[in-house]
C-alpha cells in the first residue's frame, strides 16, 4: 500500500531561497514567492531555508512543456480521467462523517464506505493530481473544480470543529492509540494534507493551507501525550509520509510546532539499522516503509542531521542494488522485500508495486538533487520507461502490481470501483512526468531526459527546445533561444548504457568533451540565438542478469526491458480490468518457469535479433520456441515475460 505529497510540492518547499521562488514568481504568486524566499508567512512567522541547500534545482512544472510524445499523451489521459470524477462522489463519506448531508453515489474498491482507507484517494491523491495538472497545462477548469472540492472540505473540518478532517470517524485514531486492529489511519491523513498542501502551493488556494495547518494541529495533539515507547507502538502502522508532509509544512511556516511533531515520526525501528548500514528489509512491507525514507531525506535537508542522510542514502543503495528486478522495480510476494540478492526466486505474480516505483523515483529526485549524481538519473529512467509507462490505458485506468512472473498480463483499475493506492500515485505521476527532465545550477543546465519538450528560464534570458523521437531514436536535438549572447554551461547526461558511439555537435561541428557513461557531457561556451546541439546515445543489446543466478537473465537495449510477448490466450477482459494482480494461479500453485534459451555463441545478446524494418522490435533466434521481444510498456493486453532461463 501506498505513498505521499508531491514533487514539485517537495521542491518548492525544500528550494526556499532559489527555484522555489521563481518558479512562484513565474506561477503569478508573489504572496507565496514572499513565503517561500523567507519573509513574512501566512502565520507571521519567517519560512525555513534548507540547511543542506540541493546543489542543483528543478525547474517548476509551469517552465517545462511537453511536446506531442508518449508523455504528453499520457497526460492528456490523466487529465480526462480528472474531469471525469464528479465531485459529490469524491466527497461523500467527508460529509457524512462531518455529519452533513450527502445523496451521492458512493464510490467502491478502497473508497467505499465501508473501507477504512476512504479519503486517502479523494480527499488526497486526488486533489494533488489537480494541483500538478495545474502547474503543467494551465486548466482552468480543473482547478477550478478542485478549489471546490477545497472548499467543500473546509466545510467538513468547520462542523467537526476539532481540526481533524477525514472520511473515517476520529475514533480510528483511538483504536491506534490502543493497539486494536485498524488500517493505517495515519497513512489516510497524510495523503489529505499532502493534498490540501499542493493546492495552496500550486493553485495558491489559501483555504487549503489553513485547513492543512488545522489537521496538522490535531495531530500534534494526538501525538503530544504519548510517550516515546508509546509512540514506538503507533508508528508499527503504516503511516505514510507523515514525517515529510509535516517538515515541509514547517519549511514554510516557520512554526517549529511542526517540526516537533514531524520528529515524532521518526521510526527508529527501521531507521536504526539502516543509519547503521544494515540491511534488515527482509519480511518488510515495502511500501510502508519507501514514503519513511523521502522523510528521511527531507529531514536531512531541513536539520543538518547526518543521521538522516546515512538513512535515506543507504536504504536507496541497498533497494536498487539488492531488491530490484532488471525493471528497477521492487517489492514482491504480500508486498514485501524478501532475500537480498535472491532475484531469480522472485519472479512472483504479485510483485513491482506501483506506489513503490512512485516512491522510489520521488527519494531518488532528492538524493539527485543533494549530490547532482546522474548515475541517480539513470536509475530514474530505468523505471520511468519499464514501470511508470506501460502501467496506464486509453481511458487512465492504472495499475496496482506490475507481475514479474513468465506467462502473466497486465491488470488495471477501473473507473469509479477501485481507488487503490497506486491508483492515486498513478494519476499523480502522470500529472507530473516533466519534473525531472531539466535540473539546474547558478552557471548551467543539466539535461537528464530524452524527452521531447521545452524548458524556459527567464533568469538566464533562455529557453531551450529539445525535439527527439526516443526511444524510437537514439539522438536528440536541442535548440536555443537567448535574447543576446550568453554563457552558459549545458550538461547532457551521458547514460550508463551508453556503451560506446556516443557524439555531440554543436551547430552541425563535432564537440569534443568528456561523454563517459554515467556522467555528464559538459559544453560551455557562449551561446547565440538559434545554436543547435546534437547528441547521440547508441543503444545496444545487453544482459540483466540475476545475482544469484546469472543463467536467470532480462534482455535490455539501451534503458527499455524487452518483453518477450507470450500471446494473449485465455485472457479476457474480466480478467484485465478490476483485479489487483493477476489472478490466474490457484492458492500455492507456483509460476511457470521462465522460457528456456540455448546460447550457442560467446556474445551474451546473440540469441536476440532486431526485427529488420521494425523500430524496437526484436525476436529470439535459433530456439525451440522463439518470440517477438518489444519493449515492456508496449506489451498490452497480452502474456508477457522479462526474464529468461539461458544456458550454454
Amino acid at each position: 500500500m501506498n505513498q505521499n505529497s508531491f514533487s514539485r510540492r517537495e521542491f518548492l518547499v525544500s528550494s526556499a531561497a532559489s527555484g522555489a521562488l521563481a518558479a512562484l514568481q513565474l506561477a503569478g504568486r508573489p504572496a507565496l514567492s514572499r513565503v517561500l524566499s523567507g519573509s513574512s508567512s501566512p502565520g507571521g512567522a519567517e519560512a525555513i531555508a534548507d540547511k543542506v541547500p540541493w546543489k542543483v534545482q528543478p525547474f517548476a512544472l509551469t517552465q517545462v512543456q511537453l511536446h506531442d510524445d508518449l508523455f504528453k499523451k499520457a497526460m492528456e489521459i490523466n487529465r480526462r480521467y480528472l474531469h471525469v470524477l464528479p465531485n459529490d462522489r469524491l466527497l461523500h463519506s467527508f460529509r457524512l462523517t462531518a455529519g452533513l448531508p450527502s445523496s451521492a453515489q458512493p464510490l467502491g474498491g478502497w473508497e467505499a464506505p465501508d473501507c477504512e482507507l476512504r479519503g486517502h484517494y479523494t480527499g488526497g491523491h486526488y486533489l494533488t493530481a489537480c494541483a500538478l495538472t495545474y502547474s503543467s497545462t494551465r486548466d482552468e477548469e480543473l482547478k477550478t473544480k478542485a478549489n471546490a472540492m477545497v472548499s467543500e472540505l473546509a466545510r467538513c473540518q468547520k462542523k467537526l470543529g476539532t481540526g481533524y478532517l477525514g472520511a473515517y470517524p476520529s475514533n480510528f485514531y483511538d483504536r491506534l492509540r490502543d493497539g486494536e486492529r485498524v488500517w493505517a489511519p495515519f497513512y489516510t491523513y497524510h495523503k489529505i494534507m499532502a493534498g490540501h498542501l499542493d493546492m495552496y502551493l500550486h493553485c495558491g488556494n489559501a483555504e487549503a493551507l489553513e485547513t492543512v495547518e488545522q489537521m496538522a494541529k490535531w495531530a500534534g495533539a494526538f501525538v503530544d501525550p504519548l510517550s516515546d515507547e508509546h509512540m514506538a507502538h503507533v508508528l508499527r502502522v503504516e503511516h505514510g509520509g507523515m514525517l515529510e508532509v509535516l517538515l515541509n509544512l514547517y519549511a514554510l511556516t516557520g512554526n517549529a510546532d511542526y517540526l516537533r511533531w514531524a520528529l515524532r515520526f521518526d521510526h527508529k525501528a527501521i531507521f536504526d539499522p539502516l543509519a547503521a548500514h544494515r540491511d534488515e528489509l527482509s519480511g518488510k512491507h515495502a511500501n510502508t516503509n519507501i514514503p519513511k525514507m523521502t522523510g528521511a531525506a527531507r529531514a536531512y535537508e531541513l536539520t543538518g542531521q547526518q543521521r538522516f542522510f546515512d538513512i535515506a542514502d543507504y536504504f536507496w543503495t541497498v533497494v536498487t542494488t539488492q531488491h530490484a528486478y532488471c525493471t528497477g522495480g521492487t517489492s514482491g510476494d504480500r508486498e514485501a522485500w524478501h532475500e537480498p540478492g535472491q532475484i531469480s526466486k522472485q519472479l512472483w505474480p504479485v510483485a513491482q508495486e506501483c506506489c513503490c516505483t512512485y516512491n522510489m523515483m520521488k527519494l531518488t529526485r532528492h538524493l539527485y538533487g543533494l549530490s547532482a549524481d546522474p548515475k541517480k538519473i539513470d536509475y530514474y529512467e530505468r523505471v520511468l520507461y519499464n514501470l511508470r509507462l506501460g502501467t496506464q490505458d486509453p481511458d487512465g485506468m492504472v495499475m496496482y502490481f506490475v507481475s514479474i512472473a513468465p506467462g502473466l498480463y497486465r491488470t488495471f483499475s477501473t473507473p469509479y470501483d477501485s481507488f487503490l493506492c497506486c491508483g492515486g500515485t498513478g494519476i499523480e505521476e502522470f500529472a507530473k512526468t516533466q519534473d525531472t527532465i531539466y535540473f539546474h545550477d547558478a552557471h548551467g543546465l543539466y539535461v537528464n531526459m530524452f524527452i521531447s519538450s521545452e524548458v524556459n528560464w527567464p533568469e538566464k534570458g533562455v529557453k531551450v527546445t529539445q525535439q527527439t523521437r526516443f526511444p524510437e531514436e537514439n539522438h536528440t536535438r536541442l535548440a536555443v533561444s537567448v535574447k543576446k549572447p550568453t554563457e552558459l554551461a549545458i550538461n547532457l547526461r551521458i547514460p550508463d548504457w551508453a556503451e560506446k558511439g556516443v557524439a555531440i555537435m554543436v551547430n552541425g561541428e563535432p564537440v569534443k568533451a568528456s561523454a563517459q557513461p554515467g556522467s555528464y557531457a559538459k559544453i560551455e561556451r557562449r551561446w547565440s540565438d538559434g545554436d543547435k546541439v546534437e547528441l547521440t546515445v547508441p543503444m545496444w543489446l545487453r544482459v540483466a542478469p540475476a545475482q544469484d543466478d546469472p543463467t536467470v537473465q532480462g534482455m535490455m537495449y539501451g534503458p527499455l526491458v524487452l518483453a518477450g510477448n507470450m500471446g494473449n490466450a485465455g485472457l479476457r477482459d474480466e480478467m484485465i480490468y478490476g483485479p489487483q494482480g493477476p489472478e490466474e494461479l490457484k492458492e500455492g500453485q507456483k509460476p511457470a518457469p521462465p522460457p528456456e534459451i540455448k546460447l550457442a555463441s560467446k556474445d551474451p545478446t546473440a540469441w536476440v535479433e532486431p526485427i529488420p524494418g521494425k523500430q524496437l522490435e526484436f525476436r529470439t533466434v535459433r530456439q525451440k520456441q522463439n518470440y517477438n521481444l518489444v519493449p515492456f510498456y508496449k506489451i498490452f493486453k497480452d502474456r508477457y515475460t522479462v526474464y529468461w532461463k539461458v544456458e550454454a
